[in-house]
């Protein structure tokens, strides 16, 4: 049923793709960690206009298909602005926006659960809104929140599979490419699974062990 003799030579060439798929994750998960934190500030801020803005951009993100928001950072925007997207650099914004919307509401969430007692304590010493959000707040939320960004982390490596759709020579992209040129797509889209499933366990891994050292600061 299976025969990988045609496909072996090309598994260098598909796990290159390791390297494009990281790029493109981790260079996502910063932008949409920075952004998520600060739309998660705007809707627990006292001030509408920044709660309805971050309420309205999580809506659209959250409400249409990451693919679509893919294609239109690649095609329309260059369109509109007259410039030129290189791949990466598209998936990169894209998924660092629409995993924005979603670690906000991760980040909402934590900074909630986190006991009302003590920023009530940091206003009475008159300590700044900023430095009690950053030494104070962030950092308890952060402990709280950690499996869920792991998750949206895993979700994220597992999702990025669809830069295929421009072009980006990520790992699905590469399987796809050894399948027409060698007329047999089982295979190597076979190894691609197997590559992505490795990382997920990687990433998990890594999750759990961050998770227990916070535990033990605590």
């Amino acid at each position: 049923m299976f025969n990988f003799d045609a496909v072996v030579p090309s598994i260098p060439y598909i796990f290159e793709g390791i390297g494009i798929t990281l790029q493109i994750v981790v260079g996502a998960t910063i932008m949409g960690l920075v952004l998520g934190i600060l739309l998660a500030l705007c809707k627990i801020g006292n001030v509408t206009p920044l709660r309805w803005f971050a309420s309205f951009y999580t809506s659209i993100f959250r409400g249409t298909p990451l693919v679509l928001q893919l294609m239109i950072i690649y095609y329309a925007v260059p369109q509109v602005l007259d410039i030129k997207i290189e791949p990466i650099p598209a998936a990169i914004i894209a998924f660092g926006l629409n995993s924005g919307a979603y670690i906000s509401e991760i980040i909402r969430a934590g900074i909630n659960a986190v006991d009302k007692g003590q920023m009530e304590a940091a206003k009475a010493l008159g300590i700044p809104y900023a430095k009690m959000m950053k030494d104070i707040i962030l950092p308890q939320a952060m402990k709280n929140i950690l499996p869920s960004l792991m998750n949206e982390f895993i979700t994220l490596n597992k999702e990025s599979a669809i830069v295929t759709v421009i072009g980006a020579m990520d790992i699905m992209r590469r399987a796809y490419v050894v399948g027409g040129s060698t007329f047999t797509y089982l295979e190597p889209l076979l190894i691609a699974g197997l590559i992505y499933y490795v990382m997920t366990l990687i990433l998990s891994f890594l999750g759990r062990t961050l998770e227990k050292r916070m535990k033990r600061s605590d």
